[in-house]
């Protein structure tokens, strides 16, 4: 490391917020900015120790206190959480624990990161992932997802919300790793651990919102937010404002730099109002694609817009279309934002021949066009699912996609399939792979009167759903919902389970081996449907193809007598319903099934 690098990194640390040990270890530098505080100090137990003011409202103290000191920041009199904390032990409302990020010894340090397209996210939360819920839990379960097929995990929110249990997506102090999954050190060891397994581990945050409870940013400048935007979630942040700037993109340093994590999900991007010179998202990039190794940032975004790319050079977008059609393709469901969708082979054809299904044209949800063209995107840019958090955890009562009576399990298998055989980039949510009969309920963990308001405010949410009274909404404050979404492990090698389960790793096995299925490219890839019935997508390289054909109608159809634009290869590459049987050529596609196809590559 250069003399001019390692000064500017010792810059970047001597002016980071929060508790920092010092290198040559003489002490911790505790240091806040407050626009509205004039007397500052560090409060550890019942002494102050008085801040000096360093100008611009920098506000700092250098103490000879030991690892572990739990501290508060006292604003003229009064104890407030420090919200660049990097652990709260007792929740965000309480002290926070001196921590040194550098003292973990890393063993797996030759990990340079991971390209997207070969990237097979597996997306899970901690708290529900095993029974014990925690960081050292989800370590145990690394050899799994390795044999699986998985390359890369993407860890549901972890930084510190109210409360013991919830998604993590009502984050407040957003520096400090949620304290019921375990420590910083063993977050870090999970990190560690799977690398060693050449596994990726990304993390999704939250930059468009904080929670409603916990957030003390505003006791020390109300200048961290704004009224010139709003969002679902309450007043806006404001990116302009440097302080608020720096806690964004710091913050993503220190989950990739002191992390050692290899990339970040962006959540509901769309609601990231910037009116800065730089947007916030093409700085983020520019932040995160400098540091050493290969860091990807991807976007949860709506909006269908090829410049979430091209212009702030994030890596890729997660496509709700592609889900939506797949929805209503097997399900029928017309409720909310799936009413626009289509369904059907023709859909989900059109779907994958565009990259998205809205590029402009008219969205009745919000009375405006929505969406550009997909052309100037790759594949791997365009993340598709068939489950994720939100899809499952949005419904009244959680339930998969695969509960539904009329989905029946080849017909999932089939949906599988196509996933996974596409060149966009599949994420797999935690235990979709063995088609798992625990729900994933939403769930939270407010107290007094907001519990309540959030208990009431999901029935209502619900009213306008057909097939969902009031009633059958789960209670997302009572404990037993969160019980439920803890995944059942002893079913996964069991029945209909296990033929899932070897069918979900027969195929990651078979996208990475495949000499055609490897290839990434959107130009070698082309979909139709015959009716509405059968889809099939196709892909050449060269002299090599495999089609596949998937029956998503309801009554078996026969191969001799399709009539395709092209003759059907004769060799069976993958059949969803053989379960690791050799299979040949069969005469029929019964409903539901999908068949892979190929020549010699």
């Amino acid at each position: 490391m250069t003399q001019e690098i390692l000064t500017v990194e010792s810059d970047m640390l001597a002016s980071r917020l929060g508790a920092h040990p010092l290198p040559d270890g003489s002490g911790v530098r505790f240091r806040t900015w407050t626009t509205e505080a004039q007397k500052v100090a560090v409060r550890i137990g019942g002494q102050l120790y008085p801040m000096e003011a360093q100008g611009d409202g920098i506000f700092e103290a250098v103490l000879n206190v030991p690892l572990g000191t739990r501290y508060f920041f006292d604003l003229d009199g009064v104890a407030r959480p420090d919200p660049y904390a990097r652990f709260l032990p007792d929740g965000v409302h309480r002290e926070a624990e001196v921590v040194n990020l550098h003292a973990y010894p890393w063993r797996n340090t030759d990990w340079r990161g991971l390209k997207l397209e070969n990237c097979i996210f597996y997306e899970l939360h901690v708290g529900s992932f095993t029974p014990q819920g925690t960081y050292q839990a989800a370590m145990e379960k690394l050899p799994y997802l390795k044999e699986l097929g998985i390359t890369a995990l993407q860890l549901m929110p972890v930084a510190s919300f109210a409360g013991t249990r919830g998604w993590g997506y009502d984050g407040t102090a957003l520096y400090a790793p949620h304290a019921p999954y375990g420590r910083p050190e063993d977050l870090m060891a999970l990190v560690d651990a799977a690398h060693g397994l050449g596994l990726g581990v990304f993390l999704d945050v939250v930059y468009n919102h904080f929670g409603p409870d916990g957030n003390y940013l505003t006791c020390y400048s109300p200048r961290y937010f704004t009224s010139r935007f709003s969002s679902a979630w309450g007043e806006g942040l404001d990116y302009a404002e440097p302080h608020m700037r720096r806690y964004i993109t710091g913050n993503a340093r220190m989950w990739l730099r002191d992390y050692h994590l290899d990339g970040l999900r962006l959540d509901a991007t769309q609601a990231m109002q910037d009116d800065s010179p730089v947007h916030i998202l093409r700085e983020l990039a520019g932040e995160v694609h400098k540091l050493r190794g290969t860091h990807l940032l991807l976007a949860e975004d709506y909006r269908n817009l090829p410049e979430m790319v091209t212009e702030h050079h994030l890596d890729g977008i997660w496509i709700d279309d592609f889900h939506h059609e797949m929805r209503v393709t097997l399900t029928g469901d017309k409720d909310g934002y799936y009413q626009p969708y289509s369904g059907g082979a023709a859909a989900l054809a059109n779907a994958v021949n565009r990259g998205w299904v809205f590029e402009g044209q008219w969205w009745p949800l919000e009375d405006r066009p929505r969406g550009k063209p997909a052309d100037t995107l790759e594949a791997p840019s365009l993340v598709y699912f068939i489950q994720n958090h939100d899809q499952v955890g949005n419904r009244a009562i959680g339930d998969r996609i695969h509960h539904l009576s009329h989905v029946s399990p080849a017909l999932f298998r089939g949906a599988s399939t196509l996933l996974l055989t596409l060149p966009m980039t599949p994420l797999i949510f935690m235990g979709q792979e063995w088609a798992a009969s625990t729900p994933f309920p939403f769930f939270s963990d407010h107290h007094g009167e907001l519990g309540k308001l959030v208990s009431e405010g999901r029935k209502k949410e619900f009213e306008g759903f057909s097939g969902f009274m009031g009633e059958d909404v789960l209670d997302p404050q009572d404990e037993a919902t969160f019980q439920q979404a803890k995944l059942r492990w002893d079913e996964a090698e069991s029945g209909e389970h296990g033929q899932t389960l070897r069918l979900y790793r027969t195929l990651t096995r078979l996208r990475q081996t495949d000499p055609v299925l490897r290839n990434r490219s959107r130009h070698h890839l082309s979909a139709g449907s015959l009716g509405n019935d059968l889809l099939w997508v196709k892909t050449e390289t060269g002299a090599s193809q495999r089609v596949l054909l998937w029956n998503v109608g309801t009554a078996d159809l026969k191969l001799d007598s399709l009539p395709l634009p092209f003759g059907l290869p004769q060799d069976v590459v993958f059949y969803s319903e053989a379960d690791g049987q050799s299979s040949g050529f069969p005469p029929e596609l019964p409903a539901g099934h999908a068949l892979l196809l190929g020549t010699p590559a």
